[in-house]
């Protein structure tokens, strides 16, 4: 046996008899059989959980939840500890329950499952309808079904009134970092046609998601290109949104440059970033509100 593997299992049965004399002591009154300790380490299941979990049951939150630029829950994140997705690191927290990203280090998972902590992964959400599966998925996990039957409620009302929109509908492009952009099965996609815009991606023949070169977005010429809100200090992947052609097709139509926070997960917030394009729609085609 190595040097390294004896120490890691001193560090384990170390943690095993802190943790276990420290939840005597923490040990307080349980609802039903709802987990009492949840940490989330993952940006998404942050969102979902900081949503519906009960007080007190969330204990601690991925470090990118209080990222502004893709989190849009920073301020409610600064409630919560922040963890940084390490397996050592959670199993000091002693959850009950740990909410994972289907692309969450294998090894991670393995371990604190390995441990005796349940772990349960929730997948990428490729739908509008894959969004309410989500919220459904952590309401009975977290045993807080009512609370995700109102947020249900509310986000059906919220689409619904999307769904009624009319008149005409501009063709638009989504086009990211390394000339990204989203054809059909996306999550990306749903939501800008669930604003009222025919993805141009699509008219073009680019099917889920896929780099296109800037001639294919020139000779596309939509009505609308759709950029993300550039990370501080930028990069070389984020040069191509600010390319000369991508300025020359953007200028003198409506602003389009959109924040990432609302796109990047599948929860109710994709709804904010669908009614913010459905006002853009409106201002480009005249249309009442």
């Amino acid at each position: 046996m190595s040097g390294f593997v004896r120490i890691s299992e001193a560090i384990c049965r170390a943690a095993r008899a802190l943790v276990a004399g420290a939840a005597v002591a923490l040990a307080g009154p349980v609802w039903s059989d709802a987990p009492e300790r949840v940490v989330s380490i993952n940006l998404c299941t942050d969102q979902l959980a900081m949503l519906l979990a009960g007080q007190g049951q969330l204990h601690s939150v991925s470090r990118i939840a209080s990222d502004r630029n893709v989190s849009p829950m920073a301020d409610e994140a600064a409630r919560y500890l922040t963890n940084y997705g390490q397996a050592e690191e959670v199993y000091m927290m002693q959850p009950d329950l740990v909410l994972a990203g289907r692309f969450t280090p294998a090894a991670t998972v393995e371990m604190l499952e390995g441990l005796g902590i349940e772990v349960v992964i929730f997948d990428i959400t490729k739908s509008i309808d894959g969004v309410r599966e989500q919220i459904l998925k952590m309401g009975e996990v977290l045993h807080r079904e009512e609370a995700a039957a109102a947020l249900l409620a509310e986000f059906d009302a919220r689409r619904a009134v999307l769904e009624e929109q009319g008149g005409a509908r501009p063709s638009a492009m989504l086009y990211y970092a390394n000339g990204y952009t989203s054809g059909t099965e996306t999550l990306a996609n749903e939501i800008l046609e669930l604003a009222g815009f025919s993805n141009a991606a699509i008219a073009a023949g680019y099917n889920w998601g896929q780099k296109m070169p800037l001639e294919v977005l020139a000779l596309t010429d939509p009505d609308l290109v759709i950029t993300s809100q550039p990370y501080p200090g930028g990069s070389r992947a984020e040069d191509v949104m600010a390319h000369p052609v991508v300025r020359a097709m953007k200028a003198g139509r409506a602003n389009s440059t959109m924040a990432d926070s609302d796109w990047v997960c599948g929860t109710p917030f994709v709804l904010r970033a669908a009614e913010k394009l459905a006002a853009l729609r409106r201002e480009m085609t005249g249309a009442a509100q």
